[in-house]
C-alpha cells in the first residue's frame, strides 16, 4: 500500500497532502511517543490520538510515512505545519485505533 492509498482506503481525510507517495512497510499504535520511538516500523505509519507537533517529530525520527489521527481528535495548525515542512502525511478519522489498526493488519499482513 502506498501513502496516497491510505486516505481512501480508512476514509480519512487527509490533513496534510504535501509528502513523497512511497510504500508503507507496516503500522504501529501507540499514545506513548518514547514506545512509538523505540518500536515504531521504519518507513511505516503511526496510529494515535496525540495531536501535537511532538508527534511529528517522533515521525522524522523514524522516517515514518504517515500520522493517522483517531477518534476525530482536533489537529493544531503547528502540527499540520511540522508535518507539511517534514514532509509527512496527516490523516484524521472518526474511526478508533483498534479499528485502524484492524483494518491495516488485515491490509499489511495480506491476511
Amino acid at each position: 500500500m502506498k501513502t496516497s492509498e491510505l486516505g481512501s482506503f480508512l476514509g480519512a481525510d487527509c490533513l496534510q497532502g504535501d509528502y513523497e507517495d512511497r510504500d508503507i512497510a507496516g503500522a504501529y499504535t501507540s499514545d506513548l511517543l518514547s514506545d512509538a520511538m523505540a518500536n515504531a516500523v521504519d518507513e511505516g505509519i503511526l496510529i494515535t490520538i496525540q495531536a501535537h507537533k511532538n508527534t511529528i517529530a517522533v515521525a522524522t525520527i523514524k522516517d515514518l510515512r504517515a500520522i493517522v489521527l483517531c477518534n476525530n481528535r482536533p489537529v493544531p495548525d503547528d502540527m499540520i505545519e511540522a508535518a507539511r515542512n517534514e514532509g509527512i502525511a496527516l490523516f484524521v478519522t472518526k474511526d478508533s485505533q483498534y479499528e485502524v489498526s484492524g483494518k491495516l493488519y488485515a491490509q499489511l499482513s495480506g491476511t
